[in-house]
């Protein structure tokens, strides 16, 4: 379809979109790995699909293809699948217009790559070339159109444009996904939208998903007060909760989406749809409340909106830890490593931290969370009792265990309620190595997303760019470790943890200064932020061979392996003179040290210090 002709279609009629195509799949086939894969395995299903749409009144039925891209594909084994899925589901579409009484325009459904804040992401060329190929592959089958939706990106769904453009006349409606508070991605609001869209050659601009009815309305009524921007709204069913495995949506009536389907044509709504949870019955309410209706021309109306006020973002300000200040002075910081309990009590933790700490030659307590991926104490709780205590921490904090939203609760509460100034952002490791090895991580980000969480609240703003009424202002450590199987990839993950934002690392264990050495090496100077290396004395033979054979990221050095071994039973001397070294090499070159007791034995330490 030319763009002039759909422009055209646009002057004169509200044309009406199909429903959910997820959520009705679901109820006709069960659970999928991908609902996209259905157009090969399960053709009729997404057929009925279309034809209960077309039957419901529909004049643009979209393909079942929002996920059908090369990125979220390969995670499932389908990456060369593109072009057969794509191609599948437009002839599904055209089979279910070639079958209805009346035209019916096909819209190829373009979802995005779910690229979230991890840090392994295609490049924007390759971003531009995964939405290129599944552009074409809609194209050469036939669509009318492409609707590219459920964006909360805006620079990615600039990047699916551009793709689109680079060989496409057809028409795009262009549309993103917004909170309750009418914003998307990093606090931009709707007219901020459609400014940098507009000019994009986009025939409509829109919103989808997340909300309902109602609370869509203000986002398309702020979308068309902007000047030549044509809009469309395809709301949720509202908002969703969980039964077993199900996500299940609200039973709202056909005669509430009619009410929506009037108002929304009346601030000037051009394209009107449904999305997760709705049905054909949505669909055919909202039909006959516009069939008598004309496009509004006026945007009178919808120049009433409020437009809320873009919050200042934080001033840049170093951490205010005594752990960090110390790194800053360049002084060298020592950290001792606990476990938090497996049980429920703390006294034992208390009484180690506290001998450790009367020492005076310890800073700080850096907690592990969840080591080999079993089950104790959370890290942040036990380092909010400590710092009840006066004893300052560096808590790990693994991406394993909760989804971005849960990271950001637990980092707030440690913060406020807490009292925690410090965090070391860590991947985790996976369930498999531990006791539960049924279950599945969350990985929802890596611990470079993290880092960026991490900054965004250290800035003033949630992930989604929600202003907090305040600002943390944590000191946000990283992980690296010198002795990787994959160096190349390993440094290049280090620098993307520094540019996220990170302020310090701390290495794995190392058991040899040349480690390092090579490391710098490798990585072309100094790092850009201090380190602190791992110091774990060693305690047996037996000990150092498990470690070096079994432990992923340790690397111990066959000299000292074979020195403890003639060692006998002097070997646990040898391990800890080793320590000693170590620690005494890394006050020469490095910004700190974190030291592991042995077998949780704290007041071993001592001996090193």
């Amino acid at each position: 379809m030319k763009i002039h002709d759909f422009n055209l279609r646009l002057k004169d009629s509200i044309l009406i979109a199909d429903g959910a195509m997820g959520s009705m799949l679901h109820e006709a086939v069960g659970a999928q790995r991908c609902f996209d894969e259905l157009n090969a395995t399960e053709p009729e299903a997404v057929f009925r699909v279309h034809q209960a749409y077309i039957e419901a009144g529909t004049h643009i039925i979209e393909t079942n293809t929002f996920g059908a891209n090369r990125f979220k594909l390969a995670a499932l084994g389908l990456g060369d699948e593109v072009q057969r899925l794509n191609s599948r589901g437009v002839k599904i579409a055209r089979e279910a217009r070639e079958s209805a009484a009346r035209e019916v325009l096909i819209a190829g459904s373009i979802g995005p790559l779910g690229l979230g804040v991890q840090s392994r992401h295609p490049a924007p060329q390759e971003i531009q070339d995964i939405f290129h190929e599944q552009a074409l592959a809609l194209e050469e089958r036939g669509v009318d159109f492409y609707i590219l939706e459920t964006f909360t990106y805006i620079e990615e769904l600039l990047f699916a444009i551009d793709a689109i453009r680079s060989f496409s006349g057809l028409p795009i409606v262009a549309q993103l996904t917004y909170s309750e508070e009418g914003t998307t991605y990093g606090d931009l609001r709707p007219t901020g939208a459609a400014a940098q869209l507009k000019n994009k050659n986009v025939q409509v601009i829109g919103a989808n998903c997340t909300l309902g009815p109602q609370a869509l309305l203000p986002i398309l009524q702020e979308l068309a007060a902007v000047d030549d921007v044509r809009v469309s709204g395809m709301p949720n069913a509202g908002f969703p909760k969980r039964e077993g495995d199900r996500i299940v949506y609200p039973k709202s009536s056909p005669e509430y989406f009619a009410l929506f389907a009037r108002e929304a044509a009346a601030l000037g709504v051009r394209i009107l749809g449904g999305c997760c949870g709705t049905t054909p019955a949505h669909i055919r309410a909202m039909a006959e409340a516009v069939k008598s209706l004309k496009p509004v021309t006026t945007h009178a109306a919808a120049h009433s909106v409020e437009v809320m006020a873009k919050p200042v973002p934080v001033a840049h300000r170093d951490p205010e830890s005594k752990f960090w200040k110390k790194l800053q002075k360049k002084e060298f910081a020592v950290c001792v490593e606990i476990d938090p309990p497996k049980g429920l009590s703390l006294d034992r933790i208390y009484e180690q931290v506290d001998k450790v700490m009367a020492s005076k030659k310890v800073d700080a307590i850096d907690i592990n969370s969840g080591a080999m991926a079993r089950v104790g104490m959370d890290a942040l709780v036990v380092a909010g009792a400590l710092e009840a205590r006066g004893v300052e921490t560096v808590p790990h904090l693994t991406t394993r265990d909760q989804n971005i939203i849960g990271l950001q609760a637990a980092l707030l509460g440690a913060w406020t309620v807490g009292g925690v100034r410090n965090i070391l952002a860590i991947t985790g490791d996976p369930p498999s190595v531990g006791d539960y090895p049924e279950t599945s991580g969350v990985y929802e980000v890596d611990s470079v997303g993290l880092v960026k969480v991490l900054n965004r609240l250290n800035q003033g703003t949630d992930w989604a760019g929600k202003t907090l009424g305040g600002a943390t202002n944590f000191a946000i450590g990283v992980a690296v470790n010198p002795v990787a199987d994959d160096l190349d990839n390993e440094i290049e993950r280090f620098y993307a943890k520094i540019e996220a934002g990170a302020h310090y690392a701390m290495t794995q264990p190392l058991f040899d200064p040349a480690h390092w050495h090579a490391f710098l090496k490798k990585l072309g100077g100094k790092p850009a932020i201090p380190v602190l290396i791992g110091v774990w004395p060693l305690n047996s033979y037996k000990q150092a061979l498990r470690l070096n054979n079994e432990v992923p990221g340790i690397v111990i050095p066959q000299p000292l392996l074979k020195s403890m071994e003639s060692a006998g039973a002097a070997a646990r001397d040898r391990g800890f003179e080793v320590a000693r070294e170590m620690l005494a090499w890394a006050r020469t070159e490095l910004a700190g040290a974190y030291l592991i007791p042995p077998f949780k034995r704290y007041e071993e330490i001592l001996e090193i210090l």
